[in-house]
């Protein structure tokens, strides 16, 4: 009784800032209030009407989708050579490849940006998917790593033994194995693309705003529930795909 209790005040404690938003976002008011004043539908139609908004939601999409399917092709061929290597060295080079998370985003931008700044890349949309990849990368790895750990190379080396090739082993056997870890890994990627601020700031160029630039330079003027709106369509969205996902991801792990 006493853990379920606890359980329950820490699931509310996790959830009261996304119920917070949420209710702000139908409020009548012109600025967010706790609890809602009325009921409307304005600040969504605010958000979809906005082309700044909406322009900026599209970008990001396309910059989190071509950021995830990179770091994920990397971080899943980096972490089977991580999870294969048995030599000195090994875990050296493991904690090079994470290291990226342990930086903070405003040192990793400004580095990058010293760098683009020699190279041409500042400014474009090449760098920022670079950029991105960079950052979401070692989070792929360490999810499939993960994966890996209980993943049974004897199965590959039979299916060599059969005569299946490298690729043709590692698409029709190690993948499917391994799917759970991946998957983890290209979501979650996509998430901290989609919604990461520091870094873009710093390299984006005219033109080049992505959704979290929209927010962070429209609460600098204004305190429009807008922002409560495009907040609760994220919740939902990420909630429609990311429910379905982790139930499969558990259904495969109890195979």
């Amino acid at each position: 009784m006493i853990l379920a209790a606890a359980n329950l005040l820490i699931g509310l404690f996790l959830l009261a800032p996304m119920i917070v938003v949420v209710a702000t976002a139908f409020t009548t008011t012109n600025y967010p209030v706790f609890p809602p004043v009325g009921f409307t539908f304005k600040w969504f139609h605010e958000f979809l009407s906005n082309t700044d908004f909406t322009d900026a939601t599209q970008r990001s999409a396309v910059l989190a989708t071509v950021s995830t399917l990179l770091s994920t092709a990397l971080g899943t061929l980096s972490a089977l050579a991580l999870a294969r290597w048995r030599g000195r060295g090994q875990q050296a080079v493991t904690m090079f490849m994470l290291s990226p998370i342990l930086f903070p985003t405003i040192v990793l931008g400004l580095a990058l940006l010293v760098f683009y700044s020699r190279v041409g890349l500042s400014g474009t949309f090449i760098g920022l998917v670079i950029a991105h990849s960079v950052v979401t990368t070692p989070f792929v790895i360490r999810l499939v790593l993960a994966g890996l750990a209980e993943f049974d190379p004897s199965v590959e080396e039979a299916a060599r033994n059969l005569g299946a090739g490298w690729w043709r082993t590692f698409f029709l056997v190690t993948l499917p194995l391994i799917r759970p870890g991946v998957l983890a890994g290209a979501i979650f990627a996509f998430i901290l693309s989609f919604d990461e601020l520091v870094i873009t700031l710093f390299l984006a160029g005219p033109g080049m705003q992505t959704l979290p630039i929209r927010i962070y330079t429209f609460v600098e003027y204004s305190s429009a529930p807008t922002i409560s709106a495009i907040a609760t369509v994220l919740i939902v969205a990420w909630v429609a795909i990311g429910v379905p996902v982790y139930a499969r991801f558990l259904s495969i792990r109890h195979k």
